[in-house]
């Protein structure tokens, strides 16, 4: 409900704080005292137009902000969550206007646009008015509160799931028939494609193993050739040039020469060069040897590193042309080669969902039309029940109509196969038309009253405000308009405004909206009433311009009686 009202600077008002209970709360104040203002403040926190006329002479802006205290499981919490707003126990809708007519909104003090005011707004406030009327008056929720009022929620929740499997059953359906289509204009590259594929065979992680298979490939040719020219330095046989070997070959037999002649039995002088010699030749042989086994070991086979080279480069071929990973192409054959499945046996699956989507609509047919006869029982009922408020309410003669209308097969919805209307005719012979185009400004408040008190507790809006629905009228057809509000008021917040005692007397809460002039300013005020001052005002609404003895014995008696 709406618990607190803060309005700075708009029109007549220049500082104004409000606190709201429970129950009916009346504003009563003489014409022109400013009561309009009040409400079109609370329409401007609700999302309402912002004009520059709202802000108060001098000022450079003008605020108000609404306090709310949303019930536990309100649908605004949803919509609060759906924005990133955190959800807290008040919700402040806030709306500032410049002098130029520009304006911000903001929901707990975090900036939003107009358009989410306005929805949050409707949620928890309902305005019923000579000249503006929401909720009842829109056609959208009159199935709702006709479902709520008398219907099984069961029926409700039957057709919401059966619509669902409905819609489900159809998305399934066109996209089969989409996914037909699409192949049958690929087929020939489908078919070539998946040939392709097919023949180069890709593995998972094949590409993986080849860059592998080829660097060892490589490394090892690499090795083959360093042991080849080593080998080749030291057996120069291909080469013209002498090796290493015959090198030390040759520099033994001159040191040989070394030995004199005349004695054969004298010692070289050369000897352990020429001894020197003879190991490194050995050595230089161990060496030629273990190079020659280590090159047959690691004897690269160039058609190997071909093989490898040829397939890593056909896979990655592959992957380019059809613009994926070459891991990617054993997933992507096995999706071509599915997609032509499909295309072969298309028809067969087409044929399967569409029976399978006609027996979901069937169903919710079914559901739809349980749901369209409780709803067409539900309006009768409703049909009587409102017909009995409206004689009291001085609406002897009109004829209310819950129209229950079924819908074509295209506009069927979660909602049921049904368009829901409330419709009103004031006088004999007329047609029943719309509510808001067929009944004046009274009688339109009057009967949204008559419908609120037979929907009590159907609405989820906490929050109603009745800007003069007693309005041209008095007697006991005013006292009846105050005894039906009282009992809206039992299950929602009322806030009124009123011209008649009778109704002002039901009030749980009364405040007089009054205008003073103060430093030569006229400024709107708000008292609260209670006791004897309340007795006075009512009085003063009784008698007018002079209050009696009796204007204020008779408000005594509306008060006792209400």
């Amino acid at each position: 409900m709406l618990t607190a009202l803060a309005i700075r600077d708009v029109v007549l008002i220049e500082r104004l704080d409000l606190a709201l209970g429970r129950g009916l709360t009346v504003l009563t104040g003489e014409t022109g005292a400013g009561k309009s203002i009040l409400l079109d403040s609370l329409g401007l926190a609700l999302g309402g137009r912002a004009e520059q006329g709202l802000v108060r002479a001098g000022a450079e802006q003008a605020s108000v902000a609404a306090v709310f205290a949303p019930p536990a499981g309100h649908p605004v919490f949803a919509v609060l969550t759906e924005q990133g707003i955190e959800p807290e126990d008040e919700l402040v809708l806030r709306r500032v206007v410049a002098r130029d007519g520009k304006s911000r909104a903001f929901v707990n003090d975090a900036p939003v646009g107009v358009a989410l005011l306005r929805r949050l707004g409707a949620m928890l406030v309902e305005v019923q008015g000579q000249h503006d009327q929401m909720g009842l008056a829109d056609p959208a929720t009159h199935a709702g509160l006709l479902d709520a009022y008398g219907v099984p929620p069961g029926l409700r929740v039957a057709v919401a799931a059966d619509h669902r499997a409905w819609r489900a059953a159809v998305v399934a359906l066109e996209a089969a028939r989409e996914a037909i289509a699409q192949a049958l204009r690929e087929e020939e590259w489908l078919r070539h494609a998946v040939e392709e594929l097919t023949a180069l065979a890709p593995r998972e992680g094949e590409e993986a193993e080849l860059a592998t298979e080829r660097q060892r490939l490589q490394q090892g040719e690499k090795r083959a050739e360093a042991l080849a020219a080593a080998i080749a330095e030291l057996n120069p046989r291909e080469r013209r040039s002498s090796g290493p070997a015959a090198a030390l070959r040759a520099a033994g037999r001159a040191l040989q020469r070394l030995l004199p002649a005349q004695s054969t039995e004298a010692v070289n002088p050369a000897a352990p060069a020429i001894a020197a010699l003879e190991r490194a030749e050995e050595a230089l042989a161990e060496a030629e040897t273990l190079l020659s086994r280590l090159a047959d070991e690691a004897e690269a086979d160039p058609r190997l590193l071909e093989r490898a080279e040829e397939r890593l480069f056909a896979l990655r071929a592959a992957a380019r042309k059809h613009g994926v990973a070459v891991v990617e192409l054993p997933g992507l054959r096995d999706s071509l080669r599915a997609r032509l499945e499909a295309l072969d046996g298309g028809t067969a699956q087409v044929e399967a969902l569409e029976m399978a989507a006609a027996a979901a609509l069937r169903a919710f047919a079914a559901s739809c039309q349980k749901l369209s006869e409780a709803r067409r029982k539900a309006a009768e009922k409703l049909d009587r029940a409102v017909g009995r408020e409206l004689p009291p309410l001085k609406l002897e003669r009109a004829r209310f109509t819950a129209a229950v209308v079924p819908l074509a097969e295209r506009a069927w919805g979660a909602m049921g196969a049904d368009d829901v209307r409330f419709l009103i005719a004031t006088n004999p012979g007329q047609e029943p038309g719309a509510l808001a185009k067929i009944a004046s400004g009274g009688e339109l408040s009057r009967l949204m009253l008559a419908l609120k008190v037979v929907l009590a507790g159907g609405s989820t809006v906490p929050t109603l405000v009745f800007d003069e629905v007693d309005s041209g009228i008095g007697g006991a057809t005013a006292a009846a308009v105050g005894e039906r509000l009282a009992r809206v008021a039992e299950n929602v917040q009322v806030l009124l405004v009123t011209h008649s005692p009778q109704v002002a007397a039901r009030g749980a809460a009364h405040w007089r909206v009054a205008k003073q002039v103060a430093k030569g300013r006229a400024e709107t005020r708000v008292e609260v009433l209670s006791g004897s001052e309340r007795q006075e005002e009512i009085a003063r609404m009784l008698a007018g311009e002079t209050v009696t003895d009796a204007a204020r014995a008779a408000a005594g008696s509306l008060l006792g009686a209400a």
